[in-house]
Parts: structure tokens; sequence; C-alpha cells
């Protein structure tokens, strides 16, 4: 905990950014009768009935110390579609970087053996060389400051029937040009010191000098 919480807290350094990093899934469903259209007082009602197109993966990457957020929409979520993201950070988002810090969960894809699954060794090691993973805890995942931009997310952009994978992307790129653009941040307050003293009971116990 107290290793992920040190990392938000450093200074901010072009060349070793910190970036959070999850995922979350957005069910595509159609209308199976024609909406009712909202008029004055009433909201758009939709029938209870409706179909489902599948489900899209999404990957959610957030930059601690800029307004800058990045969500990729996959058909999956293995190991090579982490790997795929791990080298788009390095190769497109953050290409003057000479590490790049990593917040996220323990998720077993979440690895430096994604990356040799999805690309050569040497590939792999490239990419490696410039990435830093620091792990939440296990059952601690609200400690990924990207999980607060998950919430937005959900209830700016994802609370309401998408049909298929195209309207989707298209829906959260807009959303993300507005948030980007908006120069939005999450204003995270809770520090290692805070820790230390709310979580007492996670640190262990040791007699004092005095008995």
């Amino acid at each position: 905990m107290e290793d992920v919480l040190d990392v938000y807290q450093r200074p901010h350094d072009p060349t070793r950014p910190v970036v959070c990093l999850d995922e979350t899934s957005k069910q595509l469903i159609s209308e199976t009768r024609v909406p009712i259209p909202a008029k004055r007082g009433q909201p758009v009602r939709h029938d209870y009935e409706y179909a489902r197109n599948g489900t899209a993966n999404l990957f959610i990457v957030l930059d601690v110390h800029r307004p800058w957020r990045k969500v990729k929409v996959t058909d999956s979520r293995t190991s090579i579609d982490f790997a795929a993201c791990m080298q788009e950070l390095v190769d497109v988002h953050f290409t003057k970087a000479e590490c790049i810090r990593v917040v996220l969960d323990n998720l077993s894809t979440h690895s430096a053996g994604a990356l040799y699954q999805a690309f050569p060794p040497a590939e792999a090691r490239r990419l490696l060389h410039r990435l830093e993973f620091h792990y939440v805890p296990k059952h601690a995942s609200w400690l990924n400051m990207v999980e607060i931009e998950i919430g937005v997310l959900r209830s700016q952009c994802l609370d309401r029937r998408i049909d298929t994978k195209e309207r989707l992307i298209s829906e959260i790129a807009a959303w993300e040009r507005q948030r980007n653009t908006s120069r939005a941040r999450i204003k995270w307050m809770f520090t290692t010191e805070k820790a230390r003293a709310k979580m007492g009971r996670a640190y262990p116990k040791f007699p004092s000098k005095e008995s």
C-alpha cells in the first residue's frame, strides 16, 4: 500500500510519468422496440425488453500528474491485450519517457510475463526496460486512482444502452476528448501518513520502548 501511495506523492517528472491502469466492461445492448421520445417533464422511455450483442472490454489509463486519460476498447482482456496496451504506452503515449511507472492491480494478466507471451523476447525486454509496475494490495483496488475515473466514465458515458462496439468507441472518444479538453483531474487526498493513522490494524504491533 505504501509503495503505491509514495509513488503518487512523488513530484511530477515528465521523464518518469505515473499512470494508473485498470479494466471495466460494457454489455452491448440494442432496443427491441423504438423508445418513446422525451417530452416536457418526462425523460425518454425504453421498453424493458432488449437484445444482448456481446460484451466489450475497456482499458482505462490515467496520468496521475496531468489532465490526461485514454480508453481503449477491446474484445477481450487477455495477456495479449494487456501487452498491447503496454506497447502503446511506451511507443505512442509516452515516447520520451525514460521509465513509465504503472499502478495496477494483481490480475494474472498484469505481469511482465504477458509481454513475453505477446512479443518476441527482445521486444518484450525493450518494453519492460521502460516500464515499472507498482501493484495495489489484494482487495484494495480503491487505491488505484483510475477507479475514480472509471466511476466518472460509467456515470457520464456508459449509463445507457449502447448497441455496437463501433458506437461505443465513438461515444467514449467524445467523452475522453471532453475530459481532456476540460483538464479534469482526480484530486487524491489519501497519503502514507493518513494510511498509518487511519489503518493501524493493517500494520504489525510492536511493544513500546517503555515496556
